[in-house]
């Protein structure tokens, strides 16, 4: 029987008055569903840094509507207004270096108040804020219905899909991109079940793919990030799908540490290796994945397991939070706008006529 009601969960909305951007506490979860009540922007910094949020479209979208609510508590003055806002954009540009969509999503708040008069006031700004804020998180969950739907066609009809970390409804404004298009594609009647790597060191895919998973009704099984080429040799693996943080002008993806180890055991065993992105994600400034700012994030995040040590004193550590895919390892990009393969990445544009066509999700 198709799963054909998915009631997926958006991970930040704002509370009735505007005057908070609520945020689900991922790092709570599986075990305890708490939402943040964010008002300021040292708050929304801070959430987005300790991975309270993750996933580069949703860093992007809380981006955004973090800054609009903190705006509200900007000075009365128009032009000491800019300068606050200023502050605060430069405040959470630098929150997470990696995810492109952060910087494309502030961009257009900024872009929002340059095209505002001189003598507008601080109101009118403030108006101008909110609405790019909300009308990009539109535009992400319009865009990963339009993912789901053009890359739902290239799943089999049957198997398991191998994902890894979390690129679904938690890590966009609900949905999701590799997720997204599992959805579909199970909606569409496939029989698909999926294949969670755990994700380490802080386990998005066993904490989060399979909680959303979970509660749409989709069977889902965790394994270990290094039991997936043995699924693979024994042939329990057909087809593997992951999201992306930033992609580059020659196809090469940047995405959570332990993709490329994927995509090159997809290579030898002949199983197609898909990536799933929004346009917000191509980074065309970006000519290859060896110009894409790694985040070394805190060595505690390996050396303590649920608050106790796991690593000798004195032990050095090593904890990038990304790797780089090269493009030949990648099948295909599945992108809003349809599927690429890497080398037609360079030509991409943003076509202003499909891009108003995915206002709506399908019905």
């Amino acid at each position: 029987m198709p799963v054909t009601n998915l009631a997926t969960v958006c991970p930040f909305a704002l509370d009735q008055g505007g005057a908070a951007l609520l945020v689900l506490d991922q790092r709570l979860l599986p075990r305890e569903e708490h939402w943040l009540a964010l008002d300021n922007v040292e708050a929304v910094a801070n959430a987005i840094e300790t991975l309270a949020v993750r996933g580069a479209p949703a860093i992007g979208c809380v981006a955004a509507l973090g800054l609009a609510v903190a705006a509200r508590g900007f000075a009365s003055d128009p032009s000491r207004w800019r300068v606050e806002f200023a502050a605060a954009h430069r405040r959470l540009a630098g929150t997470r270096p990696t995810a492109v969509n952060l910087f494309v999503a502030l961009d257009q708040l900024a872009d929002a108040v340059s095209a505002c008069e001189a003598r507008a006031d601080a109101s009118t700004l403030q108006a101008a804020v909110l609405d790019a804020a909300t009308r990009h998180a539109r535009e992400d969950l319009a865009a990963c219905h339009a993912i789901g739907r053009f890359g739902a066609e290239l799943l089999p009809d049957r198997g398991a899909i191998l994902t890894h970390c979390n690129a679904g409804a938690l890590a966009t404004a609900g949905y999701g991109t590799a997720l997204g298009v599992i959805r579909s594609a199970i909606a569409s009647g496939k029989q698909l079940r999926v294949i969670a790597d755990e994700t380490r060191p802080v386990l998005q895919g066993a904490r989060l793919t399979a909680w959303e998973l979970q509660r749409d009704g989709i069977d889902v099984t965790v394994i270990a990030d290094n039991m997936a080429g043995a699924l693979m040799a024994r042939g329990e693996i057909a087809a593997a799908i992951v999201g992306a943080d930033r992609i580059a002008r020659n196809g090469d993806v940047a995405n959570k540490i332990g993709t490329y180890t994927v995509a090159v055991l997809c290579k030898h065993h002949g199983i197609p290796f898909y990536v799933a992105a929004p346009w917000t994600t191509i980074d065309r400034n970006i000519a290859s994945g060896a110009q894409i700012p790694i985040e070394e994030r805190d060595a505690d995040e390996i050396r303590l397991h649920g608050g106790q040590p796991m690593t000798p004193v004195g032990v050095a550590v090593r904890n990038p939070a990304f790797d780089i895919t090269p493009a030949a390892l990648v099948t295909a990009i599945i992108t809003d706008l349809g599927v690429l393969a890497p080398s037609q990445i360079a030509d991409f544009a943003q076509p202003p006529s499909l891009r108003s066509s995915h206002s709506a999700p399908p019905r």
